[in-house]
Protein backbone atom coordinates (compact mmCIF):
# COMPACT_ATOMS: atom_id res chain seq x y z
CA UNK A 1 0.00 0.00 0.00
CA UNK A 2 0.99 3.73 -0.84
CA UNK A 3 2.15 5.48 1.80
CA UNK A 4 -0.53 7.08 3.70
CA UNK A 5 -1.14 11.41 2.42
CA UNK A 6 -2.34 12.87 5.67
CA UNK A 7 -5.40 16.06 5.79
CA UNK A 8 -2.90 17.83 8.57
CA UNK A 9 -0.66 16.48 10.43
CA UNK A 10 1.76 17.78 13.28
CA UNK A 11 4.92 19.50 11.79
CA UNK A 12 7.94 20.33 14.26
CA UNK A 13 10.54 22.90 14.02
CA UNK A 14 13.26 21.07 15.94
CA UNK A 15 13.60 23.93 17.90
CA UNK A 16 11.01 22.64 20.54
CA UNK A 17 13.55 19.93 22.31
CA UNK A 18 15.49 22.87 23.44
CA UNK A 19 12.47 24.23 25.91
CA UNK A 20 11.46 20.97 26.75
CA UNK A 21 14.94 20.06 27.91
CA UNK A 22 14.62 23.10 29.96
CA UNK A 23 11.54 22.09 31.58
CA UNK A 24 13.08 19.13 32.57
CA UNK A 25 16.40 20.05 33.36
CA UNK A 26 14.83 22.75 35.94
CA UNK A 27 11.89 20.23 36.86
CA UNK A 28 8.90 22.49 35.27
CA UNK A 29 6.61 20.44 34.34
CA UNK A 30 3.63 21.93 36.29
CA UNK A 31 1.34 24.05 35.08
CA UNK A 32 2.89 27.05 35.38
CA UNK A 33 6.57 28.25 34.31
CA UNK A 34 9.01 30.01 31.86
CA UNK A 35 7.87 28.36 29.23
CA UNK A 36 3.93 28.64 30.15
CA UNK A 37 4.96 32.53 30.36
CA UNK A 38 7.28 32.68 27.66
CA UNK A 39 4.63 30.96 25.23
CA UNK A 40 2.06 33.97 26.74
CA UNK A 41 4.86 36.67 25.65
CA UNK A 42 4.98 34.95 22.16
CA UNK A 43 1.02 34.87 21.40
CA UNK A 44 1.10 38.33 22.43
CA UNK A 45 3.56 39.79 20.75
CA UNK A 46 2.33 38.02 17.26
CA UNK A 47 -0.89 38.94 17.84
CA UNK A 48 0.16 42.59 18.11
CA UNK A 49 -2.85 44.28 19.90
CA UNK A 50 -3.16 45.08 23.22
CA UNK A 51 -4.57 41.96 24.78
CA UNK A 52 -3.46 39.41 27.23
CA UNK A 53 -3.01 35.80 26.77
CA UNK A 54 -4.04 32.99 28.96
CA UNK A 55 -2.66 29.40 27.88
CA UNK A 56 -4.89 26.87 28.47
CA UNK A 57 -5.33 23.49 27.84
CA UNK A 58 -7.18 23.60 24.87
CA UNK A 59 -9.74 25.67 22.54
CA UNK A 60 -12.56 24.17 24.05
CA UNK A 61 -11.96 24.97 27.60
CA UNK A 62 -11.06 27.83 26.19
CA UNK A 63 -14.66 28.80 24.79
CA UNK A 64 -15.93 27.32 28.28
CA UNK A 65 -13.93 29.86 30.22
CA UNK A 66 -14.87 32.55 27.99
CA UNK A 67 -18.90 31.77 28.00
CA UNK A 68 -18.04 32.15 31.79
CA UNK A 69 -16.19 35.48 31.68
CA UNK A 70 -18.51 36.75 29.57
CA UNK A 71 -21.65 35.99 32.58
CA UNK A 72 -23.46 32.77 30.39
CA UNK A 73 -25.47 30.26 32.95
CA UNK A 74 -27.69 28.14 33.00
CA UNK A 75 -31.29 29.10 31.29
CA UNK A 76 -29.36 31.62 28.92
CA UNK A 77 -28.99 31.58 25.16
CA UNK A 78 -25.81 31.89 23.09
CA UNK A 79 -25.83 32.49 19.30
CA UNK A 80 -23.58 30.15 17.62
CA UNK A 81 -22.15 30.27 13.99
CA UNK A 82 -23.93 26.60 12.66
CA UNK A 83 -21.41 25.60 10.01
CA UNK A 84 -18.26 24.65 12.81
CA UNK A 85 -16.50 22.03 14.91
CA UNK A 86 -18.91 20.72 17.80
CA UNK A 87 -16.18 22.32 20.12
CA UNK A 88 -17.47 25.69 19.16
CA UNK A 89 -21.20 24.80 20.56
CA UNK A 90 -20.41 22.05 23.32
CA UNK A 91 -19.01 24.91 25.75
CA UNK A 92 -22.36 26.72 25.96
CA UNK A 93 -24.36 23.53 27.15
CA UNK A 94 -21.27 22.36 29.66
CA UNK A 95 -23.19 25.93 31.21
CA UNK A 96 -26.76 24.95 30.79
CA UNK A 97 -27.51 27.31 28.09
CA UNK A 98 -29.16 26.74 25.11
CA UNK A 99 -27.39 27.15 21.76
CA UNK A 100 -28.93 29.21 19.14
CA UNK A 101 -27.22 28.44 15.77
CA UNK A 102 -27.12 30.80 12.38
CA UNK A 103 -26.43 29.38 9.00
CA UNK A 104 -23.52 31.31 6.79
CA UNK A 105 -22.86 33.46 4.33
CA UNK A 106 -21.41 32.17 0.67
CA UNK A 107 -18.38 34.83 0.73
CA UNK A 108 -16.30 33.23 3.37
CA UNK A 109 -18.58 30.63 4.87
CA UNK A 110 -18.83 31.59 8.02
CA UNK A 111 -21.99 33.42 9.72
CA UNK A 112 -24.22 35.48 7.89
CA UNK A 113 -24.59 38.64 9.29
CA UNK A 114 -28.26 39.50 7.84
CA UNK A 115 -29.53 35.92 9.66
CA UNK A 116 -27.40 36.67 12.76
CA UNK A 117 -29.76 39.97 13.09
CA UNK A 118 -33.14 38.10 12.38
CA UNK A 119 -31.95 35.76 14.45
CA UNK A 120 -31.30 37.94 17.23
CA UNK A 121 -34.67 39.78 16.76
CA UNK A 122 -36.84 36.73 17.01
CA UNK A 123 -34.92 35.92 19.76
CA UNK A 124 -35.56 39.13 22.05
CA UNK A 125 -39.44 39.07 20.39
CA UNK A 126 -39.47 35.83 22.01
CA UNK A 127 -38.51 37.45 25.83
CA UNK A 128 -34.67 35.85 25.49
CA UNK A 129 -31.84 38.31 24.32
CA UNK A 130 -29.02 36.50 23.27
CA UNK A 131 -25.91 36.55 25.81
CA UNK A 132 -23.76 36.06 23.71
CA UNK A 133 -22.60 35.40 19.69
CA UNK A 134 -19.93 32.49 19.13
CA UNK A 135 -18.78 33.87 15.55
CA UNK A 136 -15.65 31.45 13.86
CA UNK A 137 -13.44 31.64 11.20
CA UNK A 138 -13.78 28.87 9.47
CA UNK A 139 -10.52 26.84 7.96
CA UNK A 140 -8.76 30.02 8.03
CA UNK A 141 -10.69 32.33 6.25
CA UNK A 142 -11.82 35.64 8.13
CA UNK A 143 -15.81 35.97 8.90
CA UNK A 144 -17.41 39.35 8.15
CA UNK A 145 -15.94 41.06 10.65
CA UNK A 146 -17.06 44.84 10.82
CA UNK A 147 -21.01 43.28 9.51
CA UNK A 148 -20.69 41.13 12.60
CA UNK A 149 -19.39 43.03 14.88
CA UNK A 150 -21.78 46.16 14.24
CA UNK A 151 -24.82 43.86 14.57
CA UNK A 152 -23.29 42.93 17.83
CA UNK A 153 -22.68 46.23 19.11
CA UNK A 154 -26.60 47.37 18.05
CA UNK A 155 -27.97 45.01 20.44
CA UNK A 156 -24.84 44.98 22.89
CA UNK A 157 -24.19 41.52 22.49
CA UNK A 158 -20.57 40.89 23.34
CA UNK A 159 -18.53 38.10 20.49
CA UNK A 160 -16.69 35.42 21.41
CA UNK A 161 -14.42 35.21 18.90
CA UNK A 162 -13.44 31.75 17.91
CA UNK A 163 -9.78 31.65 16.21
CA UNK A 164 -9.06 28.19 16.60
CA UNK A 165 -8.62 27.65 13.05
CA UNK A 166 -7.06 31.34 12.02
CA UNK A 167 -3.59 31.74 13.77
CA UNK A 168 -2.23 33.58 11.14
CA UNK A 169 -5.14 34.94 9.34
CA UNK A 170 -5.88 38.64 9.37
CA UNK A 171 -8.83 41.22 8.14
CA UNK A 172 -8.06 44.58 6.99
CA UNK A 173 -4.17 44.37 8.51
CA UNK A 174 -5.55 43.14 12.19
CA UNK A 175 -4.73 39.67 13.17
CA UNK A 176 -7.78 37.03 13.85
CA UNK A 177 -8.00 36.40 17.61
CA UNK A 178 -7.97 40.33 18.49
CA UNK A 179 -11.64 40.90 17.10
CA UNK A 180 -13.53 39.58 19.80
CA UNK A 181 -14.45 40.95 23.09
CA UNK A 182 -12.81 37.63 24.07
CA UNK A 183 -11.47 35.16 21.43
CA UNK A 184 -9.67 32.13 21.63
CA UNK A 185 -7.04 30.05 19.62
CA UNK A 186 -6.22 26.15 19.60
CA UNK A 187 -3.14 23.97 19.12
CA UNK A 188 -4.46 20.59 18.56
CA UNK A 189 -2.41 18.47 16.44
CA UNK A 190 -4.23 19.27 13.20
CA UNK A 191 -3.31 23.04 13.46
CA UNK A 192 -0.84 25.47 11.85
CA UNK A 193 1.09 25.35 15.03
CA UNK A 194 0.63 22.79 18.11
CA UNK A 195 1.48 21.88 21.34
CA UNK A 196 -0.36 18.68 21.27
CA UNK A 197 -3.06 19.23 22.38
CA UNK A 198 -3.60 23.12 23.96
CA UNK A 199 -5.15 26.41 23.35
CA UNK A 200 -5.66 29.63 24.75
CA UNK A 201 -8.45 32.71 26.05
CA UNK A 202 -7.32 35.96 24.33
CA UNK A 203 -8.25 38.67 27.00
CA UNK A 204 -8.51 42.54 26.60
CA UNK A 205 -7.62 43.06 30.00
CA UNK A 206 -5.30 41.64 32.56
CA UNK A 207 -8.23 41.02 35.23
CA UNK A 208 -9.52 39.24 32.77
CA UNK A 209 -6.66 37.14 31.73
CA UNK A 210 -6.22 37.18 36.03
CA UNK A 211 -10.03 35.66 36.51
CA UNK A 212 -9.46 33.21 33.73
CA UNK A 213 -6.21 31.62 35.00
CA UNK A 214 -7.52 31.50 38.54
CA UNK A 215 -10.55 29.54 37.21
CA UNK A 216 -8.23 27.59 34.97
CA UNK A 217 -6.39 26.73 38.39
CA UNK A 218 -8.83 25.08 40.24
CA UNK A 219 -10.49 28.15 41.71
CA UNK A 220 -8.27 28.27 44.38
CA UNK A 221 -8.24 30.77 46.85
CA UNK A 222 -5.33 32.60 48.66
CA UNK A 223 -4.79 30.61 51.91
CA UNK A 224 -2.73 28.54 53.75
CA UNK A 225 -5.13 25.55 52.86
CA UNK A 226 -7.02 24.64 50.07
CA UNK A 227 -9.96 26.69 50.22
CA UNK A 228 -12.92 27.09 47.14
CA UNK A 229 -14.80 29.69 46.95
CA UNK A 230 -15.98 29.18 43.33
CA UNK A 231 -16.24 26.17 40.58
CA UNK A 232 -12.78 25.87 39.30
CA UNK A 233 -11.45 23.67 36.16
CA UNK A 234 -7.88 21.85 35.66
CA UNK A 235 -7.79 23.47 32.21
CA UNK A 236 -4.39 25.51 32.39
CA UNK A 237 -1.68 24.18 30.23
CA UNK A 238 1.77 22.68 31.46
CA UNK A 239 5.02 24.06 30.86
CA UNK A 240 6.21 20.94 28.85
CA UNK A 241 3.33 21.26 26.31
CA UNK A 242 4.18 25.23 26.58
CA UNK A 243 7.20 24.74 25.36
CA UNK A 244 6.52 22.56 22.16
CA UNK A 245 4.47 25.61 21.56
CA UNK A 246 7.03 28.24 22.16
CA UNK A 247 9.14 26.34 19.41
CA UNK A 248 6.92 25.92 17.30
CA UNK A 249 5.86 30.21 17.30
CA UNK A 250 9.74 30.60 15.57
CA UNK A 251 8.14 28.41 12.46
CA UNK A 252 4.62 29.96 12.19
CA UNK A 253 4.79 32.26 9.63
CA UNK A 254 6.40 29.84 7.64
CA UNK A 255 3.86 27.48 8.00
CA UNK A 256 1.06 29.76 7.11
CA UNK A 257 3.28 30.68 3.70
CA UNK A 258 3.05 26.68 2.83
CA UNK A 259 -0.17 26.17 3.18
CA UNK A 260 -0.79 29.02 1.43
CA UNK A 261 1.59 28.13 -1.11
CA UNK A 262 -0.06 24.34 -1.17
CA UNK A 263 -4.02 25.89 -2.17
CA UNK A 264 -2.34 28.10 -4.50
CA UNK A 265 -0.88 24.91 -5.92
CA UNK A 266 -4.71 23.09 -6.19
CA UNK A 267 -6.23 26.34 -7.59
CA UNK A 268 -3.95 26.15 -10.55
CA UNK A 269 -4.17 22.30 -11.01
CA UNK A 270 -7.91 22.08 -11.44
CA UNK A 271 -8.19 25.59 -12.83
CA UNK A 272 -9.84 23.63 -15.85
CA UNK A 273 -12.04 21.30 -14.08
CA UNK A 274 -15.85 23.17 -13.99
CA UNK A 275 -16.56 20.57 -11.40
CA UNK A 276 -14.20 21.98 -8.97
CA UNK A 277 -14.58 25.45 -7.13
CA UNK A 278 -12.53 27.56 -4.48
CA UNK A 279 -13.53 29.79 -1.42
CA UNK A 280 -11.75 32.78 -2.68
CA UNK A 281 -10.48 35.98 -0.47
CA UNK A 282 -12.50 39.08 -0.20
CA UNK A 283 -10.68 42.57 -0.58
CA UNK A 284 -9.19 42.79 2.65
CA UNK A 285 -8.98 39.16 4.11
CA UNK A 286 -5.76 36.97 4.59
CA UNK A 287 -6.54 33.63 5.06
CA UNK A 288 -3.73 31.45 6.42
CA UNK A 289 -5.86 28.30 4.37
CA UNK A 290 -5.25 25.78 7.19
CA UNK A 291 -7.08 23.05 5.11
CA UNK A 292 -7.51 23.80 1.28
CA UNK A 293 -11.22 23.03 0.38
CA UNK A 294 -13.29 22.79 -2.54
CA UNK A 295 -16.42 22.42 -3.71
CA UNK A 296 -18.41 20.31 -5.95
CA UNK A 297 -20.92 19.99 -8.09
CA UNK A 298 -22.56 17.84 -6.44
CA UNK A 299 -23.16 15.47 -3.38
CA UNK A 300 -22.47 11.92 -5.56
CA UNK A 301 -19.48 13.89 -7.09
CA UNK A 302 -18.36 14.43 -3.56
CA UNK A 303 -18.38 11.36 -2.23
CA UNK A 304 -16.82 9.71 -5.02
CA UNK A 305 -13.89 11.62 -5.07
CA UNK A 306 -13.20 11.06 -1.19
CA UNK A 307 -13.90 7.35 -1.94
CA UNK A 308 -10.76 7.56 -4.87
CA UNK A 309 -8.58 9.00 -2.96
CA UNK A 310 -9.41 6.74 -0.13
CA UNK A 311 -8.48 4.18 -2.32
CA UNK A 312 -5.30 5.86 -3.04
CA UNK A 313 -4.22 5.74 0.80
CA UNK A 314 -4.93 10.20 0.25
CA UNK A 315 -7.11 11.63 3.65
CA UNK A 316 -9.84 13.82 2.29
CA UNK A 317 -12.34 14.62 4.50
CA UNK A 318 -16.19 16.45 3.88
CA UNK A 319 -16.84 20.13 5.20
CA UNK A 320 -17.96 20.48 8.61
CA UNK A 321 -21.10 18.95 9.09
CA UNK A 322 -23.32 22.17 10.32
CA UNK A 323 -24.48 21.45 14.28
CA UNK A 324 -27.85 22.32 13.29
CA UNK A 325 -27.73 18.92 11.64
CA UNK A 326 -26.32 16.70 14.71
CA UNK A 327 -28.54 14.48 16.62
CA UNK A 328 -27.76 16.14 19.76
CA UNK A 329 -28.47 19.39 18.97
CA UNK A 330 -31.90 18.76 17.16
CA UNK A 331 -34.11 20.75 19.31
CA UNK A 332 -32.34 23.90 19.02
CA UNK A 333 -33.16 26.87 17.31
CA UNK A 334 -32.14 27.02 14.23
CA UNK A 335 -32.01 30.22 11.68
CA UNK A 336 -31.03 28.60 8.03
CA UNK A 337 -30.94 29.91 4.58
CA UNK A 338 -29.71 26.77 3.19
CA UNK A 339 -26.00 27.45 2.61
CA UNK A 340 -23.98 25.24 5.14
CA UNK A 341 -26.34 22.39 3.79
CA UNK A 342 -25.03 23.06 0.16
CA UNK A 343 -21.27 23.28 1.51
CA UNK A 344 -21.40 20.53 3.65
CA UNK A 345 -23.13 18.38 0.75
CA UNK A 346 -20.73 19.50 -2.03
CA UNK A 347 -17.76 20.74 0.26
CA UNK A 348 -14.51 18.62 0.71
CA UNK A 349 -10.93 19.16 2.51
CA UNK A 350 -7.79 18.47 0.60
CA UNK A 351 -4.70 17.33 2.41
CA UNK A 352 -3.32 20.66 3.51
CA UNK A 353 -0.44 20.26 5.79
CA UNK A 354 2.76 22.41 6.27
CA UNK A 355 5.15 19.24 6.08
CA UNK A 356 3.66 17.73 2.42
CA UNK A 357 6.34 17.31 -0.13
CA UNK A 358 6.15 17.73 -3.70
CA UNK A 359 5.91 14.18 -4.44
CA UNK A 360 2.71 13.80 -2.10
CA UNK A 361 0.75 17.00 -3.33
CA UNK A 362 1.80 15.22 -7.05
CA UNK A 363 -0.11 12.20 -5.70
CA UNK A 364 -3.09 13.89 -5.25
CA UNK A 365 -3.33 16.41 -7.76
CA UNK A 366 -2.74 12.95 -10.20
CA UNK A 367 -5.18 11.47 -7.83
CA UNK A 368 -7.67 14.20 -8.48
CA UNK A 369 -7.08 14.53 -12.28
CA UNK A 370 -7.61 10.87 -12.70
CA UNK A 371 -11.06 10.67 -10.66
CA UNK A 372 -12.09 13.27 -13.55
CA UNK A 373 -10.17 11.72 -16.40
CA UNK A 374 -12.29 8.40 -15.65
CA UNK A 375 -15.79 10.02 -14.99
Amino acid sequence: MKPKIWLSSPHMSGNEQSYIKEAFDTNWVAPLGPNVNGFESDLQSYLNEDIHVAALASGTSALHLGLILLGVSNGDEVICQSKTFSASANPIVYQGATPVFVDSEKDTWNICPEQLEIAIKDRISKGKTPKAIIAVHLYGMPYKVDEVHNVASKYNIPVLEDSAESLGSHYKNQNCGTFGDLSILSFNGNKIITTSGGGALVTKTKEQKDKAVFLATQARDSAPHYQHSHIGYNYRMSNIVAGIGRGQMTILDSHVAKRRSNHELYVNAFKNIDKITFLKEPNGYFSNRWLSCILLDSKSTREGLRLALEKENIESRPLWKPMHQQPIFNDAPSYLNGVSDDLFDRGLCLPSGSNLTDIELDRVVSAINTYFALC
